[in-house]
C-alpha cells in the first residue's frame, strides 16, 4: 500500500443512510471536532438560523433533506479527512452510488428505533460489490431504541455482514446513561448537549466505582451484557474490516454529540488510506509518482452569482499541482487548471496541490462528463460510474417561449451533473427526461427556474423502462428499429435507446430479437 506519508494520512469516506437517520447531523459533528465549524447548526431548529453546513441548496434548506452529495475536508489529529455527505432519499440514489466509487470506506448510519431500512440495504449491496470497508453508527440512542442485541442480529441478517460492537449502550431513550467503549475500555457518561463534548471516565468495570456512576442494577446488567458480547462475537480484527468482511458498530446520538468522538477516533485509526483503483488498462496504485484522477460528479451553480459548474475529481494516484498541464483522455488534449478548489461544503478555497485520496473541484465550462479521466499523458479509462436505467419519464416542455436558450442551457448543465437522463424521441423529436425518483422532477423544475431563469412544464408519458441496445447483426438491428420506431430514442451520446412501454413488450422484444443486447446501465 501507499508509503508516501501524505497519502498515508488521507482518509476519504462517504456517510450513507436511509433518509432521516441523522447523516447530516453526524457530518456536522465531525466538522465540529475537526474545528471547521464553531457551532453545530441544528438542521431542523428554527431558533438557530444557521442551517446545516453540508446542505446548501435552497431546496435542501426548505425540505430539510440532502439532494446532492456535498464534499468537505478537515484535519483531525495527524489525519486529513475527506467526507462525502450523500443524499439518503432513494430518488437521489444514483448520485450516492456514483459517490461510492470515489471513496475508500463508508460509515452507515442506522436509526436505533427503526433499524435497517430499505435504502440502507441497497447501499450495502453497492459496498459489497466493491468490498468497501464499512463502519456502522447506530444513532438516536437518546430516544427509545430497539434492544441492542436485537439490533446487532438485524444488522447481521439484513446487511449480510459480520458485526462486532466497539461501544455498547447503557439503556436508551430517557434512561440513556451513556456508552461503554470496548475498544478503549472506558465509560462515557451522557449529558444531553448539542454543543459540548461529554466527560469520559476510566472505570474498572469489576469494581464498585461503576455502581456509583450508573447505579447497581445497570452496572450488573452492563457487566452481564459485556460478558455475553465477548462470548458471542469474535474479537475485532482490523484486517477483516479492511476486506469488507466485518463491520464495527458504534452507538450514540449525533444530535447530542454523543459517541461521535469515539467513532471518529477509531475511524481515523483503522480506516484504510487510499486504495488501488482499477482502470480498464491496469490497476493504478495510490503511491505512483504520476497523477491520475477521474470525475465522479459535476455540480452546477455552487455559487449562484457565477453560472459555473464544478467537476469533482477524485485523485487516484500521485500528486495534483495547480497550473500544471494534464491530459484529458476523452478530448485527447492537455488542460491547465488555474483555480482548483477544495471544499468545506459551500466554502471553497483554492489549493496548490492535492494527493491521492483527495477530492478537488475543477472549474468546468462543459469540458467534463462524469467518468472522464485526467492523467499525465497515459491513456487510462477508470470504470464503474454507471448511469442506471430510469424508471420514471416525463416530456419536458418550455413554459416560456422567450427563454428557450436559458432552458436549453439549464437542461444541458443539469444532465451533465447526472441529475437525470435526457432522451430525444426519434419519432416526434420531443425531449423526454428519465429519473430514478419523482422528487428529481421537482428539483429540476425548481433549479431551472431559480438558477437559469427558465420555466418548464411536465407532460405525462407512459413508459416502463429505458434500455440501451446494441447488436452485431446490423440487419436485425435495423429491423428492430423499424418495428419499434415510435419507441426509439437517442441519449446524449447519440446511442440507441429503446423506451419500452411495459414489461411484457420488453420481454417479447428480447425473445423476438435474440441477437440484440439490452442493457440496463449505460456502461457496457
Amino acid at each position: 500500500m501507499a508509503t508516501n506519508p501524505e497519502i498515508e494520512r488521507r482518509r476519504t469516506f462517504a456517510i450513507v443512510a436511509h433518509p432521516d437517520a441523522g447523516k447530516t447531523s453526524l457530518t456536522e459533528k465531525f466538522l465540529l471536532f475537526g474545528g471547521q465549524i464553531q457551532v453545530a447548526g441544528a438542521v431542523k431548529s428554527n431558533k438557530i438560523k444557521k442551517t446545516a453546513t453540508s446542505d446548501w441548496m435552497d431546496i435542501e434548506k426548505q425540505r430539510g433533506i440532502s439532494v446532492t452529495t456535498s464534499v468537505m475536508e478537515f484535519d483531525y489529529k495527524d489525519y486529513k479527512v475527506n467526507i462525502l455527505d450523500t443524499p439518503g432519499h432513494q430518488d437521489f440514489a444514483e448520485d450516492t452510488y456514483r459517490t461510492l466509487t470515489a471513496v475508500d470506506s463508508v460509515i452507515i448510519v442506522v436509526d436505533g428505533a427503526k433499524g435497517v431500512e430499505t435504502q440502507t440495504r441497497k447501499l450495502m449491496e453497492v459496498c459489497r460489490m466493491r468490498n468497501t470497508p464499512v463502519i456502522i453508527f447506530v444513532n438516536k440512542m437518546d430516544r427509545e431504541a430497539k434492544d441492542p442485541f436485537d439490533l446487532m442480529d438485524e444488522l447481521e441478517e439484513e446487511l449480510v455482514i459480520q458485526v462486532r460492537p466497539l461501544t455498547w449502550p447503557i439503556e436508551s431513550g430517557p434512561r440513556f446513561k451513556g456508552v461503554y467503549n470496548l475498544y478503549e475500555h472506558n465509560l462515557n457518561l451522557f449529558q444531553p448537549s448539542k454543543q459540548v463534548v461529554t466527560e469520559k471516565v476510566e472505570v474498572d468495570i469489576t469494581t464498585e466505582e461503576l455502581d456509583n456512576r450508573i447505579g447497581h442494577d445497570l452496572a450488573d446488567k452492563l457487566r452481564g451484557e459485556l460478558e455475553l458480547i465477548e462470548g458471542v462475537y469474535p474479537e475485532f480484527n482490523v484486517d477483516e474490516y479492511l476486506k469488507g468482511e466485518t463491520a464495527p458498530v458504534f452507538f450514540g446520538s449525533a444530535l447530542n454529540n454523543f459517541g461521535v468522538e469515539e467513532l471518529l477516533n477509531t475511524f481515523v485509526e483503522i480506516a484504510p488510506s487510499p486504495r488501488p483503483v482499477k482502470a480498464e488498462e491496469r490497476t493504478v496504485m495510490p503511491d505512483e509518482a504520476k497523477f491520475t484522477g477521474f470525475i465522479f460528479k459535476i455540480t452546477a451553480n455552487i455559487d449562484p452569482n457565477h453560472r459555473s459548474c464544478i467537476a469533482f475529481c477524485k485523485v487516484c494516484s500521485g500528486k495534483f499541482s495547480r497550473n500544471v498541464p494534464y491530459y484529458h483522455v476523452r478530448h485527447d488534449k492537455t488542460m491547465r487548471f488555474s483555480s482548483p478548489t477544495q471544499f468545506m461544503a459551500q466554502r471553497k478555497t483554492t489549493v496548490d496541490e492535492a494527493w491521492a485520496g483527495d477530492i478537488i473541484g475543477l472549474p468546468d465550462n462543459g469540458t467534463f462528463k462524469i467518468g472522464d479521466t485526467l492523467t499525465e499523458g497515459e491513456h487510462l479509462h477508470f470504470r464503474g460510474l454507471p448511469s442506471f436505467s430510469p424508471e420514471m419519464f416525463k416530456y419536458i416542455e418550455n413554459a416560456d417561449p422567450m427563454k428557450q436558450k436559458q432552458l436549453a442551457k439549464g437542461i444541458d448543465q443539469l444532465m451533465d451533473e447526472g441529475v437525470a437522463q435526457l432522451f430525444v424521441n426519434q419519432f416526434n423529436g420531443r425531449k423526454i427526461i428519465g429519473t430514478v425518483g419523482q422528487l428529481q422532477f421537482e428539483v429540476i423544475q425548481y433549479r431551472l427556474e431559480h438558477e437559469y431563469n427558465a420555466k418548464c412544464r411536465w407532460e405525462p408519458v407512459s413508459l416502463y423502462k429505458a434500455c440501451w441496445i446494441e447488436g452485431d447483426d446490423l440487419a436485425e438491428l435495423e429491423a428492430f428499429k423499424k418495428r419499434k420506431y415510435q419507441y426509439m430514442a437517442k441519449d446524449r451520446e447519440g446511442r440507441d435507446v429503446f423506451l419500452a412501454d411495459s414489461n411484457y413488450v420488453l420481454q417479447m422484444a428480447q425473445m423476438d430479437f435474440k441477437h440484440i443486447k439490452f442493457h440496463f446501465t449505460s456502461e457496457f
